[in-house]
């Protein structure tokens, strides 16, 4: 996934969010419903949320300095953790609340017709930039299933929108049925219970979100068949008698950071083993070109 795709599919994310926010609480103003109240909430936190994952590609393009000599681009993992604490603490918290509120304290909905035609379009554009962002995410995870893909992948700024468009559309059916079933059967309770479960759905997706940043804000090594290609590759060399160990670990979706240890022949003079190891170096930011920095050291193999 390239930077300036993950970045068009936040900005259509971002203006459509922050205008769907605004028609949502103007429309949950007019007619007291606690489940629209609860969707503008949840385009506010979305739109907070394209902020700063725009904030967090842009200090991730940092290049490296003495302080930070690996870059900056595990900024763009953090800020997507920030984002997941959001849409968990603020979306959901606030949803869930709201509609307990809605259910101790009713209120009679009116006009709602101005809720249908808010939620039609709402539904209309979060459908849009859901197609337009699993497009993107197909495009990206080649043959990996979804699942896989989103486990495997590195770069969180797509997976975060597919994770939040997914969950908006959601939160718009459920508030459709909860204004529906309040308004034309008279079930006071449905929209105070839309709320609380628009307020579950965030809570889960939220969730789900930490989990999959968490490992890669921590360290994620290299994917395992790029890991397995880089110990063969040097296996090949004649001067190496074994490959130790192959250790990577991701310092930004294309930033990959590789530490081998190698038993080198005995025999090689310290000259011939520094040529080996700059050709070893070539040979592997060749084949991967996400390995920006390669580290060999020369180490005996004392075994288990």
């Amino acid at each position: 996934m390239s930077s300036s795709g993950s970045k068009f599919i936040i900005y259509a994310a971002l203006v459509g969010n922050a205008l769907i926010s605004v028609t949502k609480f103007a429309a949950a103003l007019f007619t007291g419903s606690s489940a629209m109240l609860s969707e503008g909430i949840h385009s506010l936190v979305d739109t907070g949320n394209q902020v700063l994952l725009l904030y967090g590609l842009k200090r991730a393009a940092k290049p490296a300095d003495a302080a930070f000599p690996f870059g900056h681009g595990k900024e763009i993992y953090f800020w997507s953790f920030v984002v997941a604490i959001l849409i968990f603490a603020v979306g959901a918290g606030i949803s869930i609340y709201e509609g307990i509120h809605h259910l101790q304290h009713p209120v009679a909905m009116k006009s709602v017709l101005i809720n249908y035609i808010v939620l039609g379009a709402a539904l209309i554009f979060e459908s849009v930039v859901l197609i337009i962002a699993l497009r993107e995410f197909i495009r990206a995870k080649g043959k990996w299933g979804f699942l896989e893909a989103v486990k495997k992948s590195k770069d969180p700024s797509v997976f975060v929108v597919v994770f939040e468009d997914s969950a908006a559309t959601l939160g718009l059916l459920v508030a459709f049925f909860g204004v529906f079933l309040s308004h034309e059967f008279g079930y006071w309770w449905a929209d105070g219970c839309a709320s609380i479960l628009i307020g579950l759905i965030l809570g889960a997706t939220a969730i789900w979100l930490a989990y999959e940043t968490k490992s890669l804000l921590i360290g994620e090594a290299a994917d395992p068949e790029q890991v397995k290609g880089m110990r063969q590759v040097i296996t090949d060399f004649p001067e190496v008698t074994r490959v130790n160990e192959v250790l990577t670990m991701h310092m930004g979706p294309d930033f990959v950071l590789a530490n081998l240890s190698v038993d080198f022949e005995d025999s090689l003079l310290a000259g011939e083993i520094e040529q080996t190891v700059a050709r070893m170096d070539q040979v592997i930011k060749e084949m991967y070109p996400s390995v920006k920095r390669v580290f060999i050291e020369a180490e005996f193999w004392k075994g288990a």
